[in-house]
């Protein structure tokens, strides 16, 4: 098994939502551990946030699943029904459906986390919160985002 070492990954920061959506999540720091290793089935990420940053817009999927495991730091999860705090230690799991989520740095000092979930290109989704959802195929296309109101993103 070949080791992989998050020190050569390349970092992504930001994230592909339009604007304004985007400004919450720009500072996010992602580097795509499994995605390294040549798995495609399961994405394993390691994630960090500066204080101040979301892990995305708050969301939920169709066919997908999600959990976090915090690596340091505070997190504040905000789903469906309220808010907890996650220090490190703490895992939080997503099954598929309407359950809107996302993770919250609302400390002062940095935060870090894995997010793995599993990767099905049917899966669609929305975000509760804005005029948003994401369409089928965004693994090998590219997010694909739409306004829920109108049509295009």
């Amino acid at each position: 098994m070949p080791k992989i070492d998050p020190n050569a990954l390349p970092v992504l920061t930001g994230t592909s939502y339009p604007p304004p959506h985007d400004a919450p999540c720009a500072a996010r720091r992602v580097q795509r551990l499994a995605a390294a290793g040549g798995l495609g089935q399961f994405g394993v990420n390691l994630v960090v946030l500066p204080p101040g940053s979301w892990s995305s817009q708050r969301h939920w999927h169709s066919a997908e699943e999600e959990f976090v495991y915090v690596l340091a730091g505070e997190l504040t999860l905000v789903e469906d029904q309220g808010e907890t705090l996650l220090r490190a230690g703490d895992a939080a799991a997503f099954p598929a459906g309407g359950n809107g989520h996302h993770l919250r740095n609302l400390s002062d000092a940095e935060a870090r986390f894995l997010a793995i979930g599993s990767r099905i290109d049917a899966d669609h989704g929305e975000y509760p919160d804005i005029d948003l959802a994401f369409e089928p195929d965004r693994y090998r296309q590219g997010p694909r985002y739409r306004r829920k109101d109108s049509g295009a993103g």
